[in-house]
């Protein structure tokens, strides 16, 4: 929904009020429609499998054909794949407009549209670690085994996820016995949005909009602290200052993950890349124990039971 750490000019609200299968704001308008609607050609830049984009003076419009069934968190690989890595579209800020605006548009009414998406998405994963097929490459399935493992490192306790976008995470760590968790990140709305999916689905989890790097929390406030998929999207100082400020944080542990990739992926918001030799030199600079591990990217633990 929203880069972890950059806001947009004007901020999206993803529950406002819009008309029935439609979406509007400054920048972009999404429809839903039938592929095969008709009406004039003027203005019409590309149809792909699932949209059709037109060009409606300052603003871009967009039409689907996405069902209920087909509302999950992989929206986000076919606006890269159909419109944003062929150029079509371009940017952070009218990618997040462009999905929110499919979700809100895709049925009607913002919290069964968005309990519909969480629902599909977290049932999708559970559906990936139970045993993906062959052939599915989708963002989803790509993305399961890195909660997985992120659940795997961190125990029972209290838990801090900085950056949670969407909150499936959270989400995740939040159904098991002994955990409570904080997720966070600087879009107030979309946490917003995550409380009140949260309450849909019963599930103990509290919400703080704010910046990963200031955090306003006690020292040792929590036990465990994660920032996962975050790093790529700041600059390399404000990257450092989050896991500073994540090591303040935690009593126990902090687990760090990022995406490997040749070039940033600027669709998603990725500002740089990562390998290996920058994690370690991050967790050399925290001053803790550290791992580094490849598992779907690269991997950083910094453990305070091994203070150097």
């Amino acid at each position: 929904m929203s880069t972890p750490q950059a806001a947009p000019r004007h901020r999206i609200d993803p529950l406002a009020a819009h008309p029935p299968g439609r979406y509007d704001d400054e920048l972009v308008r999404v429809l839903r429609e039938p592929p095969d609607a008709g009406g004039p050609a003027a203005g019409l830049l590309v149809r792909t499998a699932h949209f059709r984009l037109r060009r409606r003076g300052r603003r871009v419009e967009v039409g689907h054909w996405l069902r209920p069934a087909q509302l999950d968190n992989d929206l986000a690989g076919l606006l890269a794949e159909e419109l944003f890595a062929p150029g079509w579209l371009s940017g952070s800020d009218v990618f997040e407009r462009v999905f929110t605006g499919v979700v809100r548009s895709c049925m009607d009414g913002a919290l069964p549209a968005w309990t519909t998406f969480y629902a599909n998405t977290l049932t999708r994963i559970r559906r990936s670690w139970a045993g993906p097929g062959a052939a599915d490459h989708s963002s989803i399935a790509g993305f399961a085994p890195v909660y997985r493992r992120t659940l795997d490192l961190v125990g029972a306790g209290t838990v801090l996820d900085v950056g949670s976008c969407f909150g499936f995470l959270p989400l995740l760590l939040a159904e098991r016995p002994g955990t409570a968790v904080t997720a966070s990140d600087l879009a107030a709305g979309t946490m917003r949005l995550l409380s009140a999916v949260a309450a849909e689905r019963a599930a103990p989890l509290a919400t703080l909009a704010c910046d990963a790097a200031r955090v306003p929390l006690p020292d040792a406030a929590v036990d465990t602290v994660t920032v996962i998929h975050v790093l790529e999207h700041l600059e390399p100082a404000h990257g450092a200052a989050v896991v500073r400020e994540a090591v303040r944080l935690a009593r126990r542990r902090v687990v760090v993950a990022v995406p490997y990739e040749e070039e940033p992926t600027a669709a998603y918001g990725h500002v740089r890349t990562f390998d290996r030799a920058a994690l370690a030199a991050l967790g050399r600079g925290s001053g803790l124990a550290f791992q580094v591990a490849d598992h779907h990217g690269g991997w950083l633990v910094l453990d305070r039971s091994g203070v150097r």
